[in-house]
């Protein structure tokens, strides 16, 4: 498979079952298999009707038979510094067996492209600090800058439920 053989489509809903499954095969990787909580009804409703976020889907010729291989999860956020959105790539993931063999160009080269007829500034994300391979990948292939001087901050459900209870 070459990145020209992997075909990058927008998710539709009759995907939900491959984006589960996709999750989940990220999620083991990232070595967190049990804080993967999305639920087709979950997808349906952030991405399918809300349009919260948004899915490509990576797929390749497996045998004669097209098979899904990978998945970008993206939404648009805003920079004030740019005074124009940012795509912010949540998630991208290729299965294993077709790591390195251009699929993940290709998820990035379609990013590339709404970012750029979206006007987007600039192109987030984030990766965990041990993975290596996909580091080399961003700086090395990719030309991506690491955000030195930046520290990632989340609040859970637990978090923002305590907002509600800040002194004024």
């Amino acid at each position: 498979m070459s990145s020209q053989s992997a075909t990058i489509r927008t998710a539709t809903r009759e995907d939900i079952p491959t984006i589960i499954h996709l999750i989940r095969e990220l999620a083991i990787y990232e070595k967190e298999p049990q804080a993967a909580k999305a639920t087709p009804e979950l997808i349906e409703e952030n991405i399918f009707q809300k349009e919260i976020a948004k899915c490509l889907i990576a797929e390749a010729e497996v045998e004669g038979k097209t098979q899904p291989i990978g998945l970008a999860i993206y939404f648009f956020s805003f920079s004030t510094w740019t005074a124009r959105p940012s795509l912010y790539l949540e998630d991208l993931f290729v299965l294993e067996a077709y790591r390195n063999k251009g699929a993940g160009k290709a998820l990035f080269r379609e990013l590339g492209r709404i970012a750029k007829s979206t006007n987007c500034g600039r192109v987030d994300w984030s990766v965990l600090d041990w993975n290596e391979p996909s580091i080399a990948f961003y700086k090395q292939v990719l030309g991506a800058k690491p955000m030195l001087g930046w520290t990632g901050m989340r609040l859970e459900e637990e978090g923002i439920e305590r907002l509600q209870t800040l002194g004024l």
